[in-house]
């Protein structure tokens, strides 16, 4: 690790610290790969210097050694390696107007699934949430997250590898987006722009519907990921379980902690409590709370013992919950020290550091 000024440094140095700004709000997370929009961000900030990794830390021979001793370093490098396996089968999606099914399966069978059963998969994740957020690499990690999800809710292997694959492909309509749509964010489209994105659930559709060998279930969560409980969502206003698969609700909450906990440019990342205070706040509306109840009991267990940053700058540990699963967690901050969020909603979590 070393220290470097702002002007010195350079698109591709990769983060060794966070970057905490005067309002304890967390400009940059360690690990973050850096892009030029990072630096002339940091440079609009003030920030005089920033720690990254050095050439040791980024060489192979540390990353292998790593990799032994740290489950979550073994799990970034599985992550990185199956990138180039769901990149093609994007592009061969994108130019064929066919999704690879077998191609699709494989990767799911021998690399996901396997990633997704791995009990500190949520905490491995976020490792990689700073990782580049296209289509491929945000459906490798909704597929990670819905495969999660179906083990919480205790489906069998067979659904839970089906709900994975469903996950994987749900957004395979967006290799039809028009050019000027891939880097924009969602939130500022409107007229024509807005009407082409919404289309990709529906292209989503056709390109699985025309292969015999994937289940219902995955074809139409490429059609309703973005439907939601209440009627609404789009393309058809659906409402209720009855009109939307549960694969497409499992992968619907997938997307939203995905799209929340993500870095993407121009839009800073949260942390996963906020993740969970939207899905609180949606679960008997836009979402299912048969999907919701099970991922929120069973994430809290997984934030026990981590390290957090408190938005009045102090440090502690994530100690337990109290029995209502949609509370907030009471957090150590020194032995005669206990502080319960449920007691300060003027307190926030800021930073989140696995245990």
């Amino acid at each position: 690790m070393r220290s470097l000024s702002v002007e010195d440094l350079k698109p591709g140095m990769i983060l060794a610290r966070s970057i905490i700004n005067d309002d304890m709000i967390v400009v940059l997370s360690e690990g973050t790969l850096l892009t030029k929009a990072h630096i002339t961000r940091l440079g609009f900030l003030d920030v005089p210097t920033v720690y990254i990794k050095d050439e040791y830390e980024l060489s192979e021979a540390f990353q292998n050694v790593s990799a032994m001793f740290n489950p979550s370093t073994a799990f970034v490098t599985e992550y990185k390696s199956v990138m180039s396996t769901a990149k093609g089968i994007f592009d061969e999606a994108g130019k064929s107007g066919k999704a690879p099914v077998e191609k699709s399966k494989n990767m799911v069978h021998d690399s996901i699934a396997p990633m997704a059963k791995q009990s500190g998969a949520i905490d491995y994740l976020v490792e990689v949430n700073h990782l580049a957020n296209d289509v491929y690499n945000h459906s490798v990690r909704v597929s990670i997250l819905s495969g999660v999800i179906a083990k919480w809710m205790r489906k069998s292997a067979a659904e839970t590898q089906d709900i994975i694959l469903a996950g994987f492909l749900h957004d395979i309509g967006k290799t039809r987006f028009p050019q000027r749509l891939i880097d924009k964010q969602v939130d500022s489209l409107r007229g024509d722009d807005l009407e082409a994105y919404m289309q990709h659930t529906m292209d989503g559709s056709q390109i699985l519907n025309s292969s015999p060998d994937l289940s219902e279930g995955v074809k139409l969560t490429a059609l309703q990921h973005h439907e939601c409980m209440d009627g609404t969502g789009f393309p058809f206003g659906a409402m209720g379980e009855e009109n939307i698969h549960l694969y497409a609700r499992i992968v619907a909450l997938a997307d939203l902690y995905d799209n929340v906990t993500t870095e993407r440019e121009g839009q800073r990342k949260h942390t996963p409590f906020k993740a969970i205070d939207l899905i609180t706040s949606d679960m008997y509306t836009r979402l299912d709370p048969k999907v919701c109840v099970p991922f929120l009991t069973h994430i809290k267990e997984a934030f026990l013992g981590s390290r957090v940053m408190l938005s009045n700058g102090m440090i502690g540990i994530i100690v337990r919950y109290t029995n209502d699963f949609i509370s907030k967690p009471l957090i150590r901050i020194t032995e005669s020290e206990l502080i319960d969020l449920n007691l300060h909603p003027d307190l926030q979590i800021v930073e989140y550091n696995p245990k």
